[in-house]
């Protein structure tokens, strides 16, 4: 009975870049000073690319390169963010609606989240900060791509 349940899980369908094909668009969130967009082409070649900036004050203040691709170990997400090292986090979970990244040997964030909501993702980043588990979200709405302002 062991050996046909291993055997099973060997051959479960394994979630590929094609599975978060529902975040590819432009997102958008102004809140406070700061303006931040997301924008994530869709899916081609096996990965998706997606960049991110934050505006403040009409001053670029952070940028992100970001790829979702299919990795050795499962779905990959590799952020390359302004100033900071490179990145990788594996897909613990994905579905229609959300995705979980996850690096346990990362500083902050240890889980990169996406939620989809109709019109709406939610991009979220927890982890430990100060002795305590902080989450940040980013409520995004759907935009036009192109020149917005």
């Amino acid at each position: 009975m062991l050996l046909m349940m291993t055997i099973a899980w060997l051959f479960l369908p394994s979630t590929s870049v094609n599975d978060v094909a529902w975040i590819a668009g432009c997102w958008d969130l102004t809140r406070d000073n700061r303006h931040v967009v997301e924008h994530w082409l869709p899916v081609e070649g096996e990965t998706m690319m997606g960049m991110s900036r934050t505006v403040v004050n009409g001053k670029t203040t952070e940028w992100e390169f970001l790829i979702i691709r299919n990795g050795a170990k499962g779905l990959e997400y590799v952020a390359k963010p302004s100033g900071q090292a490179e990145a990788v986090f594996t897909a613990t979970t994905a579905s229609a609606t959300e995705v979980v990244f996850e690096n346990p040997s990362h500083d902050f964030p240890k889980k990169i989240i996406y939620t989809r909501n109709g019109e709406s993702l939610t991009a979220s980043i927890e982890g430990p900060m100060n002795g305590k588990t902080r989450r940040i979200d980013f409520p995004y709405k759907r935009t036009a791509c192109g020149p917005t302002r």
